[in-house]
């Protein structure tokens, strides 16, 4: 009995993570958010304005996906369709601003935006494929990236300008906001440049080296006033050319608490997704603890 008992739970567990990976999955392949459904702009169209572009920054501002934990629950939807009633929250929260990787919003997304509110933070994570002039900057099936040298410069308008807006949200405790991205979004994470608008209390860079051959995506940019913790895999398969391997440790300060973390052993050390790792997410979790202001 007690061995059915165990198959039959295991059976319901599995059925119900393919069911969650199957929503998430449909979820992703709409609107355009991902390499899938987006109909990129030929690199012969685009020009250095429409980086910066204010009508493109509010596109990417709109289709922002958030989760807002209230009352033991969580809001889930997009800043252009928050309800009313979500707004006057009583405390202000802690918040993480999440910039998605190259092929946009996909499962792993929302997977990492419900980590991150079910404990406790808001999330608000802009969507750059939501600007209506986008190239594409990768190739997944290849893990080929570079496609577009300039996307950098317009994903880090994209994240100043979340971070910017956030700020102004009454939900939002202003004194603990947090940069996380992954992949392309951790490359913006650790090349971004704030000012006294765009400040934040720390960095997670999750699959990447740092290591570049052009020299804009290379190192961190992080003031030493914010902490930053990298996570990459030693094998991470996007990153074994001679230019890209290596670790973000280099480019670290070392006595405010950043930190840099390389897998090299067991399942982990060929991954290029680290967060779906539950001690990965306890680490990530500690380190945003450290340095919230109380």
């Amino acid at each position: 009995m007690r061995k059915t008992s165990i198959t039959g739970h295991i059976t319901t567990l599995f059925v119900a993570m393919s069911s969650l990976l199957l929503l998430y999955s449909n979820l992703a392949s709409g609107d355009g958010l991902n390499n899938h459904t987006k109909q990129f702009t030929p690199n012969s169209e685009m020009s250095a304005v429409d980086w910066s572009s204010p009508d493109e920054l509010h596109r990417t501002w709109q289709a922002a996906l958030v989760r807002i934990p209230k009352h033991n629950q969580v809001y889930a939807g997009q800043i252009s369709d928050l309800p009313m009633e979500a707004l006057p929250v009583k405390e202000k929260l802690p918040i993480v601003i999440y910039l998605h990787g190259c092929s946009g919003i996909w499962w792993g997304t929302y997977i990492r935006l419900e980590f991150f509110a079910e404990n406790g933070f808001a999330v608000i994570a802009p969507a750059s494929f939501a600007r209506a002039k986008y190239p594409k900057s990768c190739d997944p099936a290849t893990k080929r990236a570079g496609l577009y040298r300039e996307t950098l410069k317009m994903r880090q308008h994209d994240a100043l300008n979340a971070i910017k807006n956030a700020k102004q949200l009454d939900w939002v405790d202003s004194r603990n906001i947090f940069l996380v991205g992954f992949s392309q979004g951790g490359v913006t994470s650790a090349t971004l440049s704030t000012n006294i608008d765009t400040t934040v209390n720390a960095r997670v860079i999750e699959g990447w080296t740092c290591h570049a051959g052009w020299s804009e995506y290379r190192g961190i940019n992080a003031p030493v006033s914010e902490p930053v913790l990298a996570l990459v895999a030693d094998q991470d398969p996007w990153f074994q050319d001679s230019w890209t391997r290596g670790s973000c440790g280099r480019y670290m300060n070392p006595e405010n608490g950043s930190r840099s973390m390389v897998y090299s052993t067991g399942s982990l050390k060929v991954e290029h997704s680290l967060l779906d790792d539950p001690d990965v997410q306890n680490k990530v979790l500690e380190f945003l603890h450290t340095h919230m202001i109380k």
